[in-house]
């Protein structure tokens, strides 16, 4: 059998919290700024976690992430 291997995407993208959620940078704020509202672009910062029903796909991008 062949190594199981981490997606390089999904490790760059995602970390894995201690109580066991995904966090994920926001969407939508890297460029095209400028036709963007300022409250639009407030809300954008910082770091959400991941929805509970992609969780599954996340498990399997990062298979010794221990999900």
């Amino acid at each position: 059998m062949p190594k199981m291997k981490t997606k390089s995407s999904a490790k760059k993208r995602f970390r894995v919290r201690p109580g066991g959620t995904v966090k994920r940078g926001q969407a939508f704020k890297r460029h095209i700024l400028t036709k963007k509202s300022t409250k639009n672009k407030r809300h954008l910062r910082g770091a959400v976690n991941v929805h509970e029903t992609n969780m599954g796909g996340i498990a399997q991008m990062l298979p010794f992430a221990g999900l």
